[in-house]
């Protein structure tokens, strides 16, 4: 601290006062607190561990001395003092180290046993004093409730009692926090009937993920158990038991269980009444259909699988398009019902039917190449053509090609909408004679010579090239 003089004019003080320095007002601050070795086996002989402690403050540290106490989760305790290694001590030393050791007998009980030490002072020659609170040594290794603390196994066998397991989740009576909220909700319940089965890790977390839960049922005539469900097999009472194994490092834990087992959950019918066939005409519109009841979950909505043609909404149809409309009915698995069969019903949205007007020659020989093709609906509608007499004839938009002898049938289509029916029809030409080779003539080079030929399959004389 600073000391400040008021003067007055005759040079006298008048008084002092204090003011703080910079670091005033903080708390001892821990630099570390660690113990060696962190885990010994009772097999050996008596183990000495040896315990650091170093805290340090701007204003020094007031105690000479510490107790450090290891602590097991059965309150067995061990404690020993921990002494300042500067000597002489000097209070106003800003960073201080204690030291000390403990001996284990080789009689005490296996387990975790966490490392404390009580709270030091910072020193009061600084006008405050402030406490670090209880000191607890920082995690030294990963085995699950095991982070921190000396480690004392028996013939390597640690036997630690820890909650590997929490559970199960539909018992709100526990009042367990889980960590995966998402999967272990209370409103995640198993259903006890006949036919079903029961895995515990769908209502047990596991809180270990080196281990693996395990079930066992001590009534397997009702309940049979192949170690990782169980399958409920008639109406009763089942026992079973959840467990994880016992390791070197943690003893078994074994929840013991039990629930009553009723009949069978059964498959829900349904009634579907037949809907009447609609027509195309004042499209879109909605009728309404006969509503479906069923004990599983009440009125069942139907879906469309045809959106394109009806949409369900609630227990209207809406008809979009002329063609077949099928609904489909069914009811969701619950506690007490299984999901019923999916039932189908289908109508039609009958649309008004339309006329192809369409002819070809009877015969037509080859060389003439094409003819014009010229079909017409009743509709107007656009007319497309194909045919499926491949190599005789092909089709260029509303020309047909002529290509060689043989039966050419071309279909005449026009595809309709969502209010008038598709229409076809299908006319045959017979052709005969041959085709007329179609001739070319090409420009042939050599030197500053040039040449042109003509044929079917033109080639260029000896020498000569065909002019790019």
């Amino acid at each position: 601290m600073k000391l400040k003089s008021i003067l007055i004019a005759t040079g006298v003080v008048l008084a002092t006062f204090v003011s703080p320095i910079a670091n005033a007002n903080q708390k001892p601050v821990v630099d570390s607190f660690v113990f060696t070795p962190n885990e010994i086996d009772l097999v050996s002989t008596n183990t000495t561990v040896s315990i650091e402690l170093v805290v340090s403050h701007p204003s020094g540290i007031e105690n000479n001395s510490v107790l450090a106490t290891f602590t097991s989760s059965r309150n067995d305790t061990l404690a020993t003092i921990l002494n300042r290694t500067d000597a002489p001590i000097n209070s106003s030393l800003s960073k201080v180290t204690f030291k000390g050791s403990i001996v284990i007998p080789r009689l005490i009980n296996t387990g975790v046993y966490s490392l404390t030490a009580a709270s030091i002072k910072n020193n009061s020659a600084a006008g405050y004093q402030y406490e670090t609170g209880i000191i607890e040594a920082t995690k030294v290794r990963n085995i699950k409730g095991a982070e921190s603390g000396l480690l004392i196994r028996n013939n390597g066998e640690l036997n630690l009692a820890y909650d590997t397991f929490v559970g199960p989740s539909y018992d709100t009576t526990l009042g367990i926090a889980f960590d995966d909220l998402n999967t272990y909700k209370p409103s995640n319940l198993p259903i006890w009937k006949v036919g079903e089965t029961y895995s515990p890790n769908k209502y047990f977390e596991i809180r270990v993920p080196s281990l693996a839960l395990e079930i066992t049922s001590t009534t397997p005539l009702v309940c049979p158990s192949n170690g990782k469900e169980l399958t409920f097999l008639k109406e009763g009472t089942c026992s079973f038991t959840v467990s994880t194994p016992k390791t070197k490092d943690y003893a078994a834990k074994i929840s013991n269980q039990s629930a009553t087992i009723t009949a069978a959950r059964v498959k829900p019918q349904l009634y579907i009444e037949k809907i009447a066939n609609q027509t195309s005409q004042n499209l879109p519109k909605s009728i309404e259909i006969t509503r479906v009841y069923s004990a599983a979950e009440g009125y069942v909505l139907p879906q469309s699988a045809t959106p394109e043609v009806c949409i369900a909404n609630g227990f209207f149809v809406r008809l979009v398009s002329g063609g077949t409309c099928t609904l489909t009915f069914q009811t969701a698995a619950t506690a007490s019902y299984l999901a019923s069969d999916l039932y189908k019903v289908s109508f039609e949205v009958t649309r008004d039917p339309q006329t192809v007007t369409f002819s070809l020659p009877s015969t037509a020989n080859v060389s003439t190449k094409s003819i014009a093709l010229a079909a017409t609906a009743s509709s107007g509608g656009v007319i497309t053509y194909s045919t499926a007499s491949a190599g005789i004839c092909s089709i260029t938009g509303s020309t047909l090609n002529l290509l060689r002898n043989g039966n050419c049938a071309v279909t005449a289509t026009q595809a309709g909408t969502s209010t008038l029916a598709p229409a076809s029809a299908t006319a045959t030409v017979v052709l005969s004679g041959d085709a007329v080779a179609n001739r070319k003539t090409i420009t042939c080079v050599k030197g500053k010579s040039t040449k042109r030929v003509s044929g079917v399959n033109p080639k260029c004389p000896r020498g000569f090239k065909i002019k790019r």
